[in-house]
């Protein structure tokens, strides 16, 4: 897997920087950390990250809201955490989900994932 350029989702500060450590020994970069619903749309304007990581609970909005708004201007690969993944799944059954507390195993999985789906979408998009 390539190096990726990621923006991490989270509300929690110290998860927020043991997730960005962890990324950063696999090989990828953190463009930035976001704690806010508002503040992560405003980041992937600015960092222009090729994956997003969102916690699905945010002190102030909702990860999932964040994405749904972001995606409005086209696919981006993003993965969503969560301690409780069936909430995610039955809000959005195709989302790629990894619960709490995971592995890098698991993230790399994740990941691989989420860069799969978005393939997918992105090949099924008309050309412009």
């Amino acid at each position: 897997m390539k190096a990726l350029r990621i923006l991490i989702v989270e509300d929690d500060a110290l998860i927020g920087m043991l997730l960005a450590e962890m990324l950063e020994e696999m090989g990828h970069g953190v463009c930035a950390i976001e704690a806010t619903e508002a503040d992560a749309v405003t980041a992937v304007i600015r960092c222009r990250p090729d994956l997003i990581i969102v916690d699905v609970r945010l002190g102030d909005g909702s990860g999932i809201s964040a994405i749904e708004e972001i995606l409005r201007n086209g696919p981006i690969p993003h993965l969503f955490v969560s301690g409780d993944i069936s909430r995610v799944k039955a809000l959005r059954p195709d989302a790629v989900v990894i619960q709490k507390p995971f592995r890098e195993v698991d993230l790399t999985a994740a990941i691989q994932s989420a860069l799969d789906v978005a393939g997918r979408v992105l090949s099924n998009q008309p050309f412009r």
